[in-house]
């Protein structure tokens, strides 16, 4: 199963410099998901897709879809939560 973070933000944005050594982390423990940065200023057609309102907005899908959404800065023990439930298959609460 195809895991994916999606991570929406923008370079003026401080909580998204907050969130980064957090995913860098999570890559690169996490090996077997896809990390994706998604500047909302040059991709605002993603952005909107993904109803992304505020920053940063992480979304973690998997083959069936979106698995969780995070709004604002999110601490590394929900993400890697979050992404064991995406690999298992598993759906948020």
């Amino acid at each position: 199963m195809t895991v994916r973070l999606k991570d929406f933000y923008a370079d003026w944005c401080g909580p998204c410099k907050t969130q980064d050594p957090i995913l860098e982390e999570l890559e690169a423990e996490f090996g077997d998901v896809e990390f994706e940065k998604i500047d909302v200023d040059a991709d605002q057609e993603t952005a909107n897709e993904y109803s992304v309102r505020s920053l940063p907005t992480l979304v973690i899908e998997n083959d069936d879809g979106v698995v969780e959404r995070f709004v604002g800065v999110t601490q590394r023990d929900e993400l890697e939560e979050a992404l064991n439930r995406a690999q298992q298959g598993q759906q948020a609460a």
